[in-house]
């Protein structure tokens, strides 16, 4: 079992294969030129893996699979395959931007992955191109299509931004809730990385804009180990709302994060980790499974965005851990 220094059990762990991505969205790397860390940097599968079955049989009952853009590094697939040919009943999920889901996802299934987040900002084709950097809505909408026709549990995740998408809010709620997909809406997470004008809306201004329509909404009893906050419409569909800038969410904290170059993360909002590469690499799993287990130790008790005395933009590249 894996607990960190104020009792917490970790059972999810995090792991960013690529932090290359074909979007070049305004909330996380708008600037960043199309490169790739060179490959002897990565971490390969097969090492990957090693780290994976040490924190599985430490307790990880679930994996998620994020970047960058995952489904940019090759043959992901054989990836989760490895993890679910391991302990087939692990739930395994992936976030993804949808674009390259047409292809991949019933590959992803028959590999055995189970759930999928997708991002879906808007569903106006212009906003979407402008969001994104490049005209990408109808793919994702039939990388989405595809995903529900192979089986896969979908989640979308929406970021409002002030002036762009936030007059989608209500769209995107219409859209899942008819495809019967639960929506989460993402405050935006400040960050050095992300573009200078970007503003996002505060959960309270997302609810506003929801209660337009949708006025006798009411707050579900939240899952302690769920970074959402869920509100159930009048007909029983539910919604959820990511708030970053509260640490309500931190007391249960569940989550730990690894690299594609071998970084484990024990918080999102700071910049503190420790690689396990070279022992990885070494075949050292005894000094793999130190290293975590003293990220765990040294975890922080609650996230830094939450104490407005300290300063909120995070120099964290998101690109690198997934969110």
């Amino acid at each position: 079992m894996l607990i960190d220094g104020f009792g917490r059990k970790h059972d999810y762990l995090r792991v960013s294969v690529t932090e290359r991505c074909n979007f070049r969205c305004h909330y996380c790397m708008p600037e960043k030129p199309f490169s790739w860390v060179p490959r002897e940097n990565l971490l390969s599968y097969e090492d990957l893996f090693k780290f994976i079955k040490v924190s599985i049989d430490e307790g990880i009952k679930k994996v998620r699979i994020t970047g960058g853009e995952p489904l940019l590094r090759d043959n992901l697939d054989y990836f989760i395959k490895l993890i679910s040919d391991y302990k087939s009943d692990i739930d395994l999920a992936l976030t993804t931007n949808g674009f390259l889901l047409p292809q991949m996802a019933q590959k992803l299934k028959n590999a055995g992955l189970k759930r999928i987040n997708i991002s879906l900002d808007t569903l106006n084709q212009e906003r979407a191109k402008q969001i994104a950097q490049k005209d990408v809505l109808d793919t994702v909408l039939e990388g989405i299509r595809k995903a529900k026709e192979v089986g896969l549990k979908i989640k979308i995740n929406c970021v409002p931004l002030k002036g762009i998408n936030d007059i989608d809010i209500l769209e995107v709620l219409e859209f899942c809730k008819k495809e019967g997909f639960p929506v989460r809406y993402i405050e935006f997470m400040e960050n050095s990385f992300a573009k200078n004008s970007a503003k996002g809306l505060t959960s309270n201004e997302i609810l506003e804009i929801i209660s337009k329509k949708y006025p006798n909404f009411v707050k579900v009893l939240r899952d302690t180990t769920s970074p959402a906050q869920y509100y159930a419409l009048e007909d029983g569909y539910e919604f959820g709302i990511i708030e970053p800038h509260k640490d309500d969410f931190c007391s249960s904290c569940n989550r730990i994060r690894l690299t594609a170059e071998g970084f484990l993360i024990p918080c999102l909002y700071f910049e503190d980790a420790m690689s396990i590469k070279e022992a990885i690499r070494a075949n050292d799993i005894d000094k793999a499974t130190e290293v975590l287990k003293l990220v765990l130790k040294n975890k922080p008790e609650k996230n830094r965005w939450s104490n407005a005395s300290d300063n909120k933009v995070s120099g964290r590249a998101f690109y690198q851990t997934g969110g």
